[in-house]
């Protein structure tokens, strides 16, 4: 079970590395068995995100809604912030990266991967295409779908289900990520908000009971 801090991303201390990111430590040893399986199938499952602390998930919330990071919609049409609402910037920023403080990556459990047989990490764009067919991490998502499940992997946003939008890049660790979403503390949350440099930090505090249930909750069945 994690501890507050750590549903939040304020500790790191249960934390391992793998392949250069880090992991909780049963998650890795999931995810570095499942990488071996998908070696003999042929392919390089390789993380390019894994654990995220509050920190920088607020400063890659703050980027996008300050316009200092590229912003898209919902249909990953790109957006120009100063010709936008407060609340539609809102809805752009979620559609695609979580709110500080709700983020699965906060708890070590949920991680990024892509084909690295297929394309460079620097050319990654984390982008649907780049796992639907004719895209170069297509076959490695064909094969995580079949097998994941195995090593007790799912896609938490598999569907648009009205929140966040499908990424297929996207696992969690079942064991431990689906305890975790129980623990979730709202008012925790709400008081970590009130206290830090959150852009947007009062459109956000008023409607944050609606935010937590169309973001944190609304996900695929593990």
């Amino acid at each position: 079970m994690l501890t507050p801090s750590q549903l939040l991303g304020l500790d790191d201390e249960h934390l391992v590395d793998c392949q250069g990111q880090r992991l909780e430590r049963r998650t890795a040893r999931a995810f570095e068995a499942m990488a071996k399986g998908a070696n003999e199938a042929g392919f390089a499952l390789n993380i390019c995100s894994g654990w995220r602390s509050f920190e920088r998930q607020q400063r890659i919330f703050n980027g996008k809604a300050r316009g200092e990071r590229p912003l898209q919609d919902g249909q990953g049409r790109a957006c120009q912030v100063e010709q936008m609402s407060e609340a539609d910037i809102l809805d752009a920023i979620l559609a695609w990266s979580a709110l500080p403080g709700t983020s699965r990556h906060h708890w070590g459990t949920d991680l990024d991967v892509y084909d690295g047989n297929r394309i460079e990490a620097s050319a990654l764009k984390l982008e649907p295409w780049e796992y639907q067919e004719g895209g170069p991490c297509h076959e490695l998502s064909q094969w995580l779908e079949q097998n994941m499940a195995d090593y007790g992997f799912f896609r938490p946003y598999r569907e648009d289900l009205g929140g966040v939008r499908p990424e297929p890049w996207h696992l969690s660790y079942q064991p431990l990520a689906v305890p975790a979403l129980k623990q979730f503390d709202a008012q925790a949350l709400a008081e970590l908000l009130e206290g830090s440099d959150l852009a947007l930090k009062q459109s956000v505090l008023a409607q944050l009971p609606g935010l937590i249930d169309r973001y944190c909750f609304r996900i695929a069945e593990a």
